[in-house]
Parts: structure tokens; sequence; C-alpha cells
């Protein structure tokens, strides 16, 4: 199942990229991309693992950049 995540107010490339290690590292996530200039964050995750994918990646992103918007778009 994909998910796609807006990332509004990401300061800088770097921290999109922890972000995405971060993200790439959670059980579940078959793969990960965070593009720093659309903000959109996609993920792939098992069928299932969904939510708590999604619920890690937001802790994940309020930690490195606690000020950006964390939106589900689908």
């Amino acid at each position: 199942m994909r998910k796609i995540i807006k990332l509004e107010g990401l300061c800088c490339a770097n921290c999109a990229a922890k972000i995405e290690e971060g993200v790439k590292k959670l059980p579940g996530v078959k793969e990960a991309v965070l593009s720093f200039m659309t903000q959109r964050l996609t993920i792939e995750a098992e069928d299932g693992r969904e939510d708590a994918v999604v619920e890690e990646a937001q802790k994940i992103a309020k930690k490195i950049e606690p000020e950006a918007g964390f939106k589900i778009l689908r």
C-alpha cells in the first residue's frame, strides 16, 4: 500500500534525507522517498502496516524537523 504525505516547512535537504533514512528503517517499509523540492514523502508499506508506519514516520519527522507540518494526502 502506498501513502503520500506532505511535509510542509522542511528547512533543508539534509533534514529531508535524515527523515527519509529513518523511515526506510521502519519495519514493514518496502520503500520510502522524500523529495525536498516537493516536500512529499512517498512510502510503500506492507499491507496492514500502513497506519503503524505513518505514525512512526510522523514521530521521526517531528524529532528531526519539529515545526514541519505532516499532512497525509492519500
